[in-house]
């Protein structure tokens, strides 16, 4: 039986040997079948027959009566890959609980620091310069809140949205009612666009994972007030921010059609 590349790199994925895969499918083509038979139909040589196939019926795939000669026979592909799933998700655990209650007093005792996650940005451009990167990073989905304070972050961005969009990004955009409407019109091109009443807050979320979250103003070294955000690359607290975008976003108004140009 022949089975497509993706099929086989995923069986390999698995841990299964190309003698394996032929054997299982072999087995799936032809029903039961004894050794001898099954080294003739899948091209395994026979001095190894039985080392795979017992290899395959400790890995959940096939079985075995105690007729004489022996039969093999296939397990279901849903039932094998179940087997699978359970017998990596126990040895995770094991393996999860022995290193962590070796390691983690280690660790613990010697003082060492994990290393910060989340980073403070000062200034509009440095700030500019970080949603930038983050944009440009995306691959798959871009949500922004954009405030009307920051207007002045988003006419920048612009380009650069229309070519993660291009690039099959999902961007949805939410933004202040108070937003120019020109800005709205150029953001509704390559973004969902809903307006929000009262918005103050802001922020960019990419792919689930990385987030930057507009805080409001302080006093700069310099003794002038400067735009601060943070900035991490935390999943956790991404998607903290995701879910209360998303809270934001099911009470936002949809933009009038009319509107759009």
């Amino acid at each position: 039986m022949s089975i497509s590349d993706r099929s086989r790199k995923a069986m390999e994925d698995l841990g299964l040997t190309g003698y394996e895969i032929r054997v299982y499918t072999s087995l799936l083509e032809s029903g039961a079948m004894t050794a001898a038979d099954i080294s003739k139909k899948s091209g395994v040589p026979y001095s190894k027959i039985y080392e795979v196939l017992n290899s395959l019926e400790d890995k959940g795939w096939l079985e075995s009566d105690s007729s004489r000669p022996q039969q093999f026979f296939p397990r279901s592909p849903s039932t094998a890959l179940e087997a699978m799933r359970m017998r990596s998700e126990n040895n995770f655990r094991e393996s999860q609980a022995a290193i962590v209650s070796e390691l983690m007093p280690m660790y613990t005792k010697s003082g060492i620091k994990e290393k910060p996650e989340i980073w403070v940005v000062r200034g509009i451009y440095n700030i500019a310069a970080k949603v930038n990167e983050i944009v440009q990073n995306c691959q798959h989905e871009l949500l922004v809140a954009l405030p009307s304070v920051a207007e002045q972050i988003a006419k920048p961005m612009q380009p650069i949205l229309r070519t993660v969009h291009e690039r099959g990004v999902k961007i949805i955009v939410l933004t202040s009612e108070e937003t120019g409407a020109e800005t709205v019109r150029a953001l509704s091109r390559v973004a969902d666009v809903r307006l929000k009443n009262s918005m103050f807050g802001g922020g960019v979320i990419a792919d689930g994972k990385h987030v930057l979250i507009l805080l409001g103003e302080s006093m700069g070294e310099n003794g002038m007030v400067e735009p601060i955000a943070i900035w991490a690359d935390h999943a956790a607290l991404a998607g903290f921010a995701k879910d209360y975008f998303q809270y934001l976003w099911a009470d936002a108004k949809v933009r009038n059609k009319k509107d759009k140009g």
